[in-house]
């Protein structure tokens, strides 16, 4: 209990050196990247606003932490949370409404409702009724949808988690009445008459207050003489629809298994990813020039010849150990590249990471290691430093510290101290912390759990983890199943950026996706880059864990420079028993 305690103190501790490190950003305000004079920048933190000048550029003391706000008439605002390494924002406003520069109209079929069920999680526009699934863009009355994870926890009923959400509701509540009724203005019964619910598809005229506030999936608030068509006169006070968690998992028809979001619409692959041959046309000049070299002597004098030139850049000597490493296998000179420059690494970890990902790629798993304990000194209150660590102590064989590092980030989530419970990371830790308790079971708790084929029985098959140094970097991922259909996952502050202020408040970048055997055959794994708010090239690291949750399990790790904007191009094929890189 005492070693738990010190460990708490110097958490809280490090978090408080953390919030307090002071930075100044700068950089550039664009829109259709052309500078925008007189943008705003504002500091949540210290309230100062600063403009930018007639180059669009503009300078602001914050700290790290701090939420900074991009504002400008008539465009989109931009909310970035600053982080440590934070120097640089060059931020892109787009307008609250984007027009196309070239319309196609095609005549497309209605989707199915097996089609709407199996785009719910993606489509937050879609809720599930008694009369099936409802598009807020095409329904005939007035709808207004709200997420589960918005609602204010620890209320006493979901009509308080309701309250000041939706504009014109009333909720009445009457003495010795346990669930109060709620009256909606703008709806068929003028406000008179209150509204009915609709649970996961039965229809109640009461309020469900048997319903907790953290089990609702989405809530719909509909009003209009539309809804009495299908509810009958009832629903003259309108109609609150509630999903559960439970009630919107919905399963495929003719599997029951989730939906392969990639067969869900009519997206057809062209194969217009660059390949690795194309991609390696638009590689910087100096590699161009250090590939061309006939021996490692002459590689050598140029790099010495270069070094000077580019002394200001860490991707340039990334660039430089990479190539020793990988053209030449010297790895003793390419350590000592690193050696000479190591200034430019100790106190970004950014460009740990980026190194600790090539040593992986090398086998270097000790040197990768050490990088990892620096990254996690630097950043104890990001939640994947805990993570990062215990992966790396189990590929250094110390299982035992490996999961001590899961059971430590388990603790310091259940005191406060990292804000990590959530719905995208905390899972791939709890599945990655018992995956290593059922593989090293003999070694941690001195008896081998292995039953048969399964360890992990939520999932197995082929599992792909994707991380980045980088946490402003911008791409879509692009996964083409055996069947040439494709489906896009975009990580932008466009596309998500509910998704990327959550990584910033908690501290992680990384993303998994989980392939079973429902479509067997080879999947192909394609990545667009969008940029970074920086400029500078982000290092995108997937490791590919083959047969994943069964004793056969193995993994491989491949990482990427990512530098060539606005293209797919493709990273690496995938099927049952390999993976083939285009590196």
């Amino acid at each position: 209990m005492k070693k738990l305690l010190t460990i708490a103190l110097l958490l809280a501790f490090a978090l408080a050196l953390q919030a307090q490190k002071q930075v100044t950003i700068q950089g550039k305000v664009t829109n259709l990247n052309s500078p925008l004079v007189n943008a705003e920048v504002t500091s949540e933190r210290t309230g100062e606003t600063v403009k930018t000048n007639k180059e669009g550029k503009y300078l602001l003391q914050t700290s790290a932490g701090d939420l900074v706000t991009f504002t400008y008439p008539g465009l989109s605002d931009v909310e970035i949370i600053v982080e440590d390494v934070t120097s640089f924002l060059n931020v892109d406003l787009n307008p609250e409404v984007i027009q196309l520069d070239e319309v196609v109209l095609k005549k497309m079929r209605r989707p199915t409702e097996e089609q709407l069920r199996g785009t719910y999680r993606t489509n937050k526009n879609l809720i599930f009724t008694a009369f099936g699934m409802r598009d807020k863009e095409s329904t005939s009355f007035s709808m207004k949808i709200i997420e589960g994870k918005d609602l204010p926890l620890g209320n006493i009923d979901f009509a308080y988690a309701l309250q000041g959400r939706v504009a014109g509701m009333r909720v009445e509540r009457n003495a010795g009445i346990p669930c109060p009724n709620i009256y909606l203005r703008g709806a068929a019964g003028v406000g008179f008459l209150p509204a009915i619910y609709d649970v996961d598809g039965l229809i109640f005229t009461e309020p469900p207050c048997f319903i907790m506030v953290e089990n609702i999936e989405r809530i719909a608030v509909m009003r209009g003489l539309g809804l009495v068509n299908r509810y009958g006169f009832q629903a003259n006070g309108g109609v609150i629809v509630i999903n559960t968690k439970g009630g919107s998992s919905f399963l495929g028809v003719e599997n029951g298994k989730p939906y392969d979001q990639a067969l869900l619409r009519n997206n057809i692959y062209e194969g217009n990813a660059l390949s690795k041959d194309q991609i390696s046309k638009n590689v910087p000049t100096y590699l161009k020039e250090l590939y061309a070299s006939s021996s490692e002597r002459e590689a050598r004098e140029i790099y010495e010849r270069q070094k000077g030139m580019y002394s200001g850049s860490m991707y340039y000597f990334l660039d430089a150990f990479g190539y020793f490493s990988a053209k030449w296998r010297n790895t003793d000179f390419a350590d000592q590249i690193i050696e000479e420059h190591w200034y430019m690494f100790k106190e970004n970890p950014v460009g740990l990471k980026a190194l600790a990902y090539l040593y992986e790629v090398l086998g270097e798993e000790e040197k990768a290691h050490e990088l990892y304990k620096e990254v996690f000194i630097l950043r104890p209150n990001y939640a994947q430093s805990y993570r990062d660590l215990a992966l790396s102590y189990s590929d250094v064989r110390d299982r035992r510290k490996a999961a001590a590092m899961y059971a430590r980030y388990d603790y310091l989530i259940t005191e406060g101290f990292i804000r990590a419970e959530d719905l995208n990371f905390t899972p791939l830790m709890e599945r990655e912390f018992s995956n290593l308790l059922e593989l090293h079971a003999s070694e941690l708790i001195g008896t081998d759990r292995r039953k048969g084929k399964s360890l992990n029985s939520d999932f197995e098959g082929t599992r792909l983890v994707f991380e980045w140094n980088d946490s402003e970097a911008e791409f879509q991922l692009q996964f083409v199943n055996p069947q040439n259909k494709y489906f896009n996952w975009e990580h932008s502050l466009l596309a998500d950026g509910d998704r990327i202020r959550d990584e910033k408040l908690k501290g992680y970048s990384c993303e998994e996706y989980l392939i079973d055997g429902s479509l067997p055959g080879t999947w192909q794994v394609n990545l667009k880059y969008l940029g970074n708010k920086s400029l500078t090239p982000t290092y995108l690291k997937a490791t590919i864990y083959y047969n994943y949750g069964t004793p056969s399990q193995r993994k491989e790790v491949k990482v990427f420079k990512l530098q060539l904007k606005d293209v797919y191009q493709e990273l690496f094929s995938v099927n049952s028993s390999q993976a083939v890189a285009a590196d």
